[in-house]
């Protein structure tokens, strides 16, 4: 007697035997024990899952003595008829070679007669979507109103290829990959029958390498007896594959996640020196780090997992190397490489550059993260913001409003019925005086300078400035709470930057930033000014109109209108009082701009920085 391949000597002859389709299986049993047969099955899936197993199954099921039946009995002729291919009522037909209109009118003949032996005329035919659309159109008649004893089972690896004619009038039943750990157990079957000794990672590694098809993993399981005889190791396995080892693989992406990118590289030299698939190495390491993700977010749940023990103890190490968007950034990088390795002229390169993205994306930020630093940034936090701003920039401190050895000259207000007046008294800490002190010396800047032909009231202006344009423009509104008005002239108005806040003085000062400011300036009143940024030593006051009298009597105790957030020098690290709260909330909601929040200058920054782009706007 000739020798039979395992994957016909070992093929299911029952639905119990039946690895990993069980709710096909059970769906057809069901079927026969109600009695709701109906007249056409196709089966899908992927190659080596049992498709034509398992219509073969259900053909004994329908045609056995005294059937339609599950528990048939091995022995019966009508079933060894099948089992053997030579039954007269059961045709298998490849739809490959018959796949013309002349194979389906001879069909469509023969199927009126009544079967010889058999209770059902079975017609099964394989890879049924090579069937052309003239022969699809040929059969429909036929498959929508069948004789009652004709009965059609269809398989197909591609059923998108498939009229939807055709499919409407079938049951559809979807084959899936077979896990990794039933091929293994169903191998260590085969090979005890087979008198066969094969390791627990051997016998893993074929059936990693079948990738869900029992057929594959089985003849591979034959030709490796017959290079191996009765002991087969991994390395037989991963030589006849071209697969790498579990132990490089794990070392490979410690490799990555402790960013030693010239441990990576030496591995992947020695692998692509062994022959190693690169292809394949790349579809193992994205599996490897897929698992790893599903490993932290379920917090070490296995059963998500079709692992091996040691990888099970390596995926729980790595889990505290990386974070869950670090994981992701890596199985994007590496996932590009997979798309892009198919058309590479140097597959090893294009791997290596992978192998330094992926090094470096393993602490990357994911978009919310930075839309946060910038929302704090934005507030004007800059503690929280030193990634943003520069490592090495000091974060800003909150200043007093004012000092008792430094009594700053404060003008004498008017009174807005919108704003409490506060009544000061003549403490050493917070009484604003009027003394004949020489003022400070201006800036270069501002000593050149024509006075104003009119006081103005510069602390109203600003307050009126930042809310106008904070109806505009959220992130301008922001850079002025760090800034402060220095002069207004005839026809320039200054704003001043305190050292502290000097890096911000680029983003803010630009052509639009200009118009906008200018804009919100005429609607109070002032149209025609030109902006000027500057840098300033102290926070600026305004200092007294050209017009008023000059102090000369005693230090007289004033009323003066509570200063606006937007001036006081600790305003941007988050003053707390109620009077802060009503100055620095908006008066209206502002709606925030797609095109703005791209366009903006710290934004573009920020992208510069990160080297990142804007994929969604959160309003």
């Amino acid at each position: 007697m000739s020798y039979q391949v395992i994957a016909r000597k070992y093929r299911p002859q029952r639905f119990e035997d039946v690895v990993g389709q069980e709710h096909v299986t059970r769906t057809l049993s069901q079927a026969i024990v109600q009695k709701r047969i109906a007249h056409a099955y196709l089966f899908c899936g992927p190659r080596g899952t049992g498709k034509t197993t398992v219509a073969r199954i259900f053909a004994k099921c329908l045609n056995a003595t005294g059937g339609p039946k599950v528990d048939f009995d091995d022995d019966d002729p009508r079933c060894r008829e099948i089992t053997e291919g030579r039954s007269l009522d059961v045709m298998e037909i490849d739809g490959a070679s018959n796949n013309g209109v002349e194979q389906v009118r001879e069909l469509r003949e023969t199927c009126r007669y009544a079967p010889a032996s058999s209770k059902f005329k079975i017609y099964i035919i394989d890879e049924v979507h090579m069937l052309s659309a003239a022969a699809f159109n040929a059969l429909l008649k036929t498959l929508e109103e069948p004789p009652e004893h004709v009965k059609f089972l269809f398989a197909t690896t591609d059923p998108e290829k498939v009229l939807p004619t055709i499919l409407s009038r079938c049951q559809r039943f979807d084959l899936r990959q077979i896990p990794a750990k039933l091929i293994a157990s169903h191998l260590t079957y085969i090979a005890g029958q087979e008198k066969v000794e094969v390791s627990p990672a051997a016998l893993y590694a074929i059936a990693r390498g079948a990738e869900g098809g029992m057929r594959d993993a089985e003849s591979t399981l034959d030709q490796l007896i017959s290079f191996c005889g009765e002991k087969i190791e991994e390395s037989d396995v991963l030589s006849m594959f071209g697969l790498t080892a579990q132990r490089q693989l794990l070392e490979l992406s410690r490799a990555i996640l402790d960013g030693d990118v010239e441990v990576g590289l030496r591995q992947l030299n020695q692998l692509t020196s062994s022959g190693k698939d690169l292809g394949r190495l790349v579809t193992d390491l994205l599996n490897h780090f897929r698992n790893l993700l599903i490993f932290q977010v379920s917090k070490g749940d296995l059963t998500m997992l079709e692992i091996s023990e040691a990888e099970a103890a390596a995926l729980a190490e790595q889990s505290k190397l990386a974070s869950s968007e670090g994981i992701t950034r890596i199985l994007e990088v590496l996932g590009d490489t997979e798309m892009r390795l198919r058309d590479a002229a140097s597959k090893k390169i294009l791997i290596e550059v992978a192998l330094f993205k992926a090094t470096e994306a393993r602490h990357a930020l994911s978009v919310d993260t930075l839309l946060k630093q910038l929302q704090t940034l934005r507030q004007g936090s800059g503690a929280t913001t030193a990634p943003m701003a520069g490592a090495n920039a000091p974060a800003p401190t909150a200043r007093p409003i004012s000092r008792a050895s430094e009594p700053t000259p404060i003008p004498a207000r008017t009174v807005s019925p919108s704003v409490p007046t506060v009544s000061t008294t003549p403490t050493p800490a917070v009484t604003a005086t009027l003394t004949t002190e020489p003022a400070p010396a201006p800036t270069p800047a501002a000593s050149l300078q024509e006075a104003p032909t009119e006081p103005v009231d510069l602390a109203q202006l600003w307050s009126g400035l930042v809310e106008g344009v904070g109806r505009e423009s959220p992130f301008t509104r922001s850079y002025l709470l760090e800034a402060q008005p220095v002069s207004l002239t005839k026809n320039l108005f200054t704003i001043g930057f305190a050292l502290e806040f000097a890096e911000h003085l680029p983003l803010v000062d630009n052509l639009r930033n200009h118009k906008l400011i200018q804009e919100s300036l005429a609607r109070l009143g002032h149209p025609g000014l030109q902006i000027k940024f500057v840098k300033t030593e102290a926070p600026a006051t305004p200092a007294p109109s050209p017009t008023a009298p000059k102090a000369t009597s005693p230090p007289t105790k004033i009323t003066a209108a509570a200063p606006s957030p937007s001036t006081l020098p600790n305003a941007s690290a988050g003053a707390k009082g109620p009077a802060a709260k009503a100055k620095t909330a908006p008066s209206a909601p502002v709606k925030l701009s797609q095109e703005e929040f791209k366009n903006d200058p710290l934004i573009q920054k920020a992208l510069e920085v990160f080297k990142g782009q804007i994929v969604e706007v959160r309003g």
